[in-house]
């Protein structure tokens, strides 16, 4: 298989295998072994959980080029574009080097070279792309985002040395089960025999508590082996270092993005003893950049707020955080969600803080759910629906309506943010990206 671009590549991967997703390990792992990825030289730390992953990759990874490390970043899925799916050192890689790696991943699938030939994923590609880029440019550190679950996703074919669980909610009931117990047996399916285990849910269930004791686990739960505090502006953070030290670091400015995820950054690099000053760690965190979580752009003289969160918890930590940040004038909503999504939970945390809403078409997406169901389900929670569309559409709208005292805020789906992103971002505007 040999393509020219980038852009024909993801063409052809998208419709390569017969499954969007298909959960399971024994193809990747084949192909895998086939490249030599499976005992990868540089550590690794894997981030699994229902919602705050994105945040913790992004700290972890921070955190460990911080202190000098070489560090690939894997993360699923992107906004604009698919490099930003594979990074070094915060950078996306360039499309030469996934054509390439796609290329040998193609060959080592192939019938040619092998005695039989196997069918991969989108998502197992990327995977292995992320994995064989890594591998040639020599990283000292693999931080690695779970994309569904945990047990079956292509990710778990690498034995971490350090695995963090950020957080069990309910989403994605079709595939990983309707109650936190299901699902937190799913995302443990990361955790090894003695692994160092870091947790940030408060309230872990008690599969994950259970697999953690059986596998032995070297586990650290926040509230316990670590654990931070938030004093106004501020937060303070302890854990524990490999070997079991209590280390207790002093008062820092709190970040942006959420603490229990920067908490559990902050135990995983100890526990892989990396020394960091305690001024480097706060700089470090204060100034991590995440796109799509509660993402401050100014257009316009309006101040846009786009966030990607799109199950029941994310929305509560969203209208928590629109909450504790009033506004004098009015909230605007632009949203769109998916069509296996918890919608009504998921609206209903935020009709009290959103006074008119506008309803994103994405008819283009066979998962999104239409404009006539979300309205329905806005109606049934007396919420006031303004208007359907597409972005251009919206966009148009909610310009002409909101004044410089109002906002918008944009959630309920990455496919959601990606719109509204590409918009206020484009070549012809004149947007300013605002603290996040």
């Amino acid at each position: 298989m040999r393509f020219t671009s980038l852009a024909d590549w993801l063409g052809w991967l998208e419709q390569s295998h017969p499954k969007e997703i298909d959960l399971g390990l024994d193809r990747i792992r084949q192909v895998a072994a086939r490249l030599d990825l499976l005992k990868p030289h540089a550590k690794v730390v894997t981030v699994a959980g229902t919602n705050g992953k994105g945040s913790c990759v992004t700290a972890t990874a921070a955190l460990l080029h911080a202190a000098n490390f070489n560090v690939g970043v894997y993360t699923s899925p992107h906004l604009l574009h698919y490099n930003e799916r594979i990074q070094i050192n915060g950078k996306p890689v360039a499309d030469e080097f996934i054509c390439a790696a796609f290329e040998k991943i193609a060959d080592a699938c192939g019938s040619s070279t092998h005695a039989n030939e196997i069918s991969l994923t989108y998502f197992e590609y990327g995977t292995l792309a992320a994995l064989e880029i890594f591998k040639q440019h020599n990283v000292d550190c693999m931080v690695l985002e779970i994309g569904l679950g945990g047990r079956l996703d292509a990710v778990n074919i690498i034995d971490a040395d350090v695995a963090v669980i950020t957080s069990i909610a309910i989403d994605h009931q079709d595939w990983l089960g309707d109650n936190r117990e299901v699902i937190g047996r799913e995302k443990a399916g990361i955790l090894r025999d003695q692994q160092l285990f870091v947790c940030a849910d408060e309230h872990p269930p008690q599969t994950i508590l259970d697999l953690a004791k059986q596998l032995n686990t070297h586990a650290h739960f926040i509230g316990k082996e670590f654990s931070f505090s938030e004093h106004g502006q501020s937060w303070l953070w302890q854990g524990k270092t490999a070997l079991g030290d209590d280390v207790h670091l002093p008062a820092m400015r709190a970040p942006h993005l959420p603490l229990p995820s920067m908490a559990a950054a902050l135990q995983a690099i100890k526990l892989l003893n990396v020394e960091l000053a305690p001024e480097y760690i706060e700089k470090t965190l204060l100034n991590l950049n995440l796109p799509g979580r509660f993402q401050k752009i100014v257009y316009q003289n309006r101040e846009f707020i786009l966030d990607v969160a799109h199950n029941p918890a994310a929305t509560e930590y969203f209208s928590k955080r629109l909450t504790a940040e009033p506004v004098a004038g009015n909230t605007f909503a632009i949203a769109a969600m998916m069509s296996d999504k918890d919608r009504i939970a998921s609206l209903a945390n935020l009709v009290a803080v959103v006074d008119e809403w506008f309803l994103l078409d994405l008819s283009n997406i066979p998962r999104a759910a239409s404009t006539q169901a979300l309205s329905e389900n806005l109606l049934s929670l007396n919420a006031k629906v303004k208007q359907s569309g597409d972005i251009n559409q919206l966009m148009g709208s909610v310009l002409a309506q909101a004044q410089p005292q109002d906002r918008v805020v944009v959630f309920g789906s990455f496919f959601t943010v990606a719109a509204a992103l590409d918009f206020l971002l484009s070549a012809d505007t004149q947007a300013s990206r605002g603290p996040l």
